[in-house]
């Protein structure tokens, strides 16, 4: 990736992997790290005269990686399987990442142990015992891979938080990331268990109750995660800012008299790679903003190509869609605290009312959009689309959509449906660090 994914995303990176070594401390698994040590010991296992118990180092640590490898790819194989599940409901990935920050919350709270799951509260064991008296690196292998499965139940908040990551990343790379960094975090103590065997063990045994609070700690990471993925904290990762093609294709329309939003407008990018992005494609994969001169509720006059070396904040919305009208308050706020449109960014509202040229839409009159701002003191500028070609122009099917135009003029994503406050200044920043 060519650019930093931003420091949300580099935040939930190092969380993901605190949550991978914080898992290692659950109750399925620190208990039985003694049977894990014999099992991959095999006949390494010596006992001194003094009867103390040591091991063979070099034979349990590679014993041990091969282990790891097995977790490793079981994990993955969990991963991809959420992947494609995010890649399922791509064109709702903005509701997706929300719901799975209120899960993610769900199962925080659930570790720290203000939510009972009995789900949850199981471990799950595999119906057939392997006889490992003669360890070798695929029994090892398959042991981990194994073991994997019947862990995940236990350490399911953790885990299932970073799968609902994955499933809401903005590519099949960063949601393979999410799952190897979780992976790496986990592993990293058996890998050091391999390495010092007998001095591990004798530091878990005596430090049992110490480790108890590592499962709290645990639980506090996933309120984190689930509070950054809900407010878009971590838009570096979910990447509800959709790149734009201009061969796009609206999955759902605007339904008349309904007054809800439908967020059918997905990305369609003939780069899979590249939709959904956050860290920005090159200048030259951008798309050319479409170019227009409107008038607002005040009479002045607007053409986009004016604001070139700006970055414009564009809103196409409508006074009988609810989402718009929970959104609109902060973008007034954030109209007022970005210097009324005197500084760096620009706000504009597009409105398409009803008149000769455009009869058939759902919106008021012209009139009506203008008394409705003035009772509600929305002063940021808003424009008329009088003859619907801004919204043909840029495939507006479901309200509201929020595009970001780059200081260049081009687009540089876009989002349908309604933001938080916090969203708003997340696809600011990023659409400004990424025009610099």
């Amino acid at each position: 990736m060519e650019n930093a994914i931003s420091i949300g995303g580099q935040i939930s990176f190092w969380v993901v992997f605190l949550e991978g070594l914080v898992s290692f401390f659950s109750p399925c698994v620190l208990p039985l790290i003694p049977i894990y040590v014999s099992y991959l010991a095999g006949n390494a296992k010596r006992t001194e005269p003094d009867g103390t118990i040591s091991y063979e180092r070099k034979k349990v640590f590679f014993h041990t990686v091969f282990f790891v490898l097995g977790i490793s790819f079981a994990f993955f194989v969990l991963g991809l399987s959420f992947s494609a599940l995010g890649s399922f409901f791509n064109q709702y990935k903005n509701v997706f990442s929300r719901v799975g920050g209120i899960i993610i919350l769900l199962l925080g709270l659930y570790q720290v142990g203000f939510l009972k799951l009995k789900s949850l509260d199981q471990e799950h064991r595999l119906p057939f015992r392997l006889k490992l008296q003669n360890m070798n690196p695929l029994v090892a292998f398959v042991m981990g891979f194994t073991f994997s499965f019947a862990w995940t139940p236990c350490v399911g908040p953790a885990l299932s938080s970073v799968l609902v990551l994955a499933s809401t990343a903005k590519n099949a790379l960063t949601g393979n990331m999410l799952v190897l960094i979780y992976t790496i975090g986990f592993v990293l103590p058996f890998l050091a268990l391999g390495l010092f065997t007998t001095q591990v063990l004798n530091f878990i045994k005596r430090k049992q109750k110490i480790l108890q609070y590592a499962i709290k700690v645990g639980g506090i990471l996933l309120i984190l995660v689930g509070i950054m993925t809900f407010t878009g904290w971590m838009n570096g990762i979910t990447g509800y800012l959709n790149s734009f093609s201009g061969e796009a294709t609206a999955s759902s329309s605007i339904s008349e008299g309904d007054g809800s939003s439908s967020e059918g407008l997905s990305s369609t990018s003939s780069q899979p790679e590249s939709s959904s992005q956050v860290e920005s494609s090159s200048q030259q994969e951008r798309m050319a903003a479409f170019d227009f001169t409107l008038t607002d509720q005040n009479g002045d006059t607007h053409t986009l190509s004016d604001y070139k070396g700006k970055v414009v904040f564009l809103n196409f919305w409508a006074t009988w869609c609810p989402p718009c009208l929970q959104e609109m308050p902060h973008i007034q706020e954030l109209y007022e605290e970005y210097d009324e449109n005197t500084g760096d960014v620009i706000f504009l509202g597009v409105s398409s009312p009803k008149s000769d040229k455009n009869p058939y839409v759902q919106e008021k009159t012209s009139d009506e959009v203008k008394t409705f701002l003035a009772e509600h003191e929305y002063t940021f500028p808003v424009v008329f689309d009088i003859d619907g070609a801004v919204f043909e122009d840029y495939l507006i099917r479901s309200l509201p959509t929020t595009f970001m135009i780059d200081t260049d003029g081009n687009i540089y994503g876009y989002v349908p449906g309604g933001l938080t406050k916090e969203m708003m200044v997340n696809i600011i920043n990023q659409t400004q660090e990424d025009s610099q």
